[in-house]
Formats: C-alpha cells, sequence, structure tokens
C-alpha cells in the first residue's frame, strides 16, 4: 500500500493548489472540498457551504465562555471555510496547513475579507501541533483526515488540541464494512481504492467503526455520525468526460503527477458509485 510522508503531501497541494481555484467549481469561494446538496440546499454554493454550516450549528451549541471561541481548521486550505465561519459567528480562528502556497493564498483571503484581527492561517503539521496554537473549543478537519498518519496518532494530537467538553468534527471518505482495505471486495475494487490513494495522497482510509474506536482511546465520545454520500454529486457528464481523459492520459503517462488528482478523483467517483467507501460527517465531544 502507497505511503506519503509530509513532504510528499506539501508537494502536493502546493503543486495542485491553484488549480483546485482555477478549475474547481468551488475555488472562487475557496472551497476545495466537495458540494454537498444535503436538506435545505437550493444552489450550489450552498452546496459549497453545507458541511460548513453544519459546523456552525455545532459552534452555536458550544456552552458559553468568557471570549469568542476559539476554532481551528485542521487542513484549512485556503482558509475558505475558516473565513466563512467567521463571517458567520463571533469567534476567532486558526487555520492549519502543510502547504505554503495555501498560507500565502490564504492570508491574502483573510486579510482581503477583513479578519485579520480574528483569523489566522500558519504552516504546520496537524498530527503535531505547535505550542503557539491556543486550545480549541471546537476543531474540524474536512477531508483532510485522509492525507495525514496513522489515526491514532492524529487523534492523540487533537485531543491534546481540543478543550475538555469542546468538539471535534471529522469529514471525509471512509471504507464501507464490506469493502475492507486489506481485501477490498475483491481485485478490481483494492486496484482502484489503490489509484485513488496515490492519485490523491491517502494515509488514512479506515471504517467509521474504526474511526470511533480509536477517537474513544484518544478520549474522545462519539455523537453522531452522518452519512452524506447520497449528497454527493457523482456521474456528472464533465466527470465520465474527465474519466475517459485521465485514463488515457494514465495509459500514456501512469507517473504523471501533473494528472494524479484527476486520476485520484476519478478512482474515488468509482468507489463512491460502487459503494466501496463512503462520505461521512461525524462529531466528537473531548471527555472531561
Amino acid at each position: 500500500m502507497t505511503q506519503f510522508d509530509a513532504a510528499d503531501v506539501r508537494r502536493y497541494y502546493d503543486r495542485h493548489t491553484r488549480a483546485f481555484i482555477r478549475f474547481g467549481q468551488g475555488g472562487n469561494d475557496g472551497a476545495i472540498h466537495r458540494a454537498v446538496w444535503g436538506a435545505g440546499v437550493e444552489n450550489r454554493g450552498q452546496a459549497f457551504h453545507f458541511v460548513d454550516d453544519r459546523i456552525a450549528d455545532l459552534a452555536r451549541a458550544l456552552p458559553a465562555n468568557p471570549g469568542p471561541p476559539h476554532l481551528v481548521d485542521l487542513g484549512c486550505g485556503v482558509a475558505g471555510s475558516l473565513c466563512y465561519l467567521a463571517r458567520q459567528l463571533p469567534m476567532r480562528g486558526t487555520g492549519v496547513t502543510l502547504s505554503p502556497v495555501q498560507v500565502r493564498i490564504a492570508t491574502e483571503r483573510i486579510r482581503n475579507t477583513g479578519l485579520a484581527d480574528r483569523v489566522r492561517c500558519i504552516e504546520a503539521d496537524f498530527s503535531r501541533l505547535p505550542a503557539s496554537v491556543d486550545p480549541a473549543d471546537l476543531a474540524y478537519a474536512i477531508e483532510s483526515f485522509v492525507h495525514g498518519p496513522a489515526a491514532g496518532v492524529m487523534l492523540d494530537a487533537w485531543a491534546r488540541l481540543v478543550r475538555p467538553g469542546g468538539v471535534l468534527v471529522i469529514c471525509d471518505d471512509f471504507l464501507r464494512p464490506s469493502t475492507d482495505a486489506r481485501d477490498a471486495g475483491g481485485d478490481a475494487a483494492a486496484q482502484v481504492i489503490e489509484r485513488f490513494r496515490r492519485g490523491w495522497h491517502v494515509n488514512t482510509l479506515i471504517t467509521r467503526e474504526e474511526l470511533q474506536a480509536r477517537a474513544h482511546a484518544a478520549g474522545f465520545d462519539h455523537e453522531s455520525t452522518i452519512d452524506l454520500t447520497a449528497s454527493l454529486e457523482t456521474g456528472r457528464v464533465r466527470d465520465r468526460v474527465i474519466a475517459r481523459l485521465t485514463a488515457l492520459a494514465g495509459w500514456l503517462a501512469p507517473r504523471a503527477s501533473r494528472i494524479d488528482y484527476l486520476l485520484g478523483g476519478t478512482a474515488l467517483q468509482e468507489c463512491l458509485a460502487r459503494g466501496w467507501i463512503g462520505y461521512d460527517f461525524s462529531v466528537f465531544r473531548r471527555r472531561r
């Protein structure tokens, strides 16, 4: 199974972030993660902020404390979610990313939206957070958990970050119980999952049950998990065209780093469609 260290993931995002912004459907708003057409969503802008809005609801329900709550975005990209949340809430925010390219873009976005007095973005490894990051009332990882090292390493680090009684949200791709990565329902599934891993630089792809067990061991209680897979867009004409093009390009140059994210995205679409992988929004509470 392919594994990637922090430097590999940093290079991946340094290389592709500007393409994500330029060609991705949520790039102008800083949303590098996927659109979720959940209940009440009426347009694409709302779909790109569906997950953000669920996090905002959790932040509003936090116990009252002196001063505004501190939210930490674990793998913040270009701070699209963080800026959106800061416009909705009286909060302080810290975004963490490995990518210096993303830090520069995020810092400019924060400044241009007039949030520099409450929000910042730092270059750091979210599994080894620096002491300069204040304790979090709520921390969240949107489509970044899969890039990190072993689940226990991340969750132990995040347990040290989140205050007792605080909230951790993880929204990402997870193996379905019928599709163990070590067996993956047969060779075909295993091959497609591995293409997803390689293309998107995925290290940690586990079941939701494994996530809950590892989180409990780290000091979190599981509160809820919502399966959002059915609310994702799969099988669009755009995706089918990309799949054909990347299949050809992958055959011509299977190691081409310029298209690795497209190859990975096409593989993920197949995994989601076949039920090998699902997309979950999970909420945990730090034990007191």
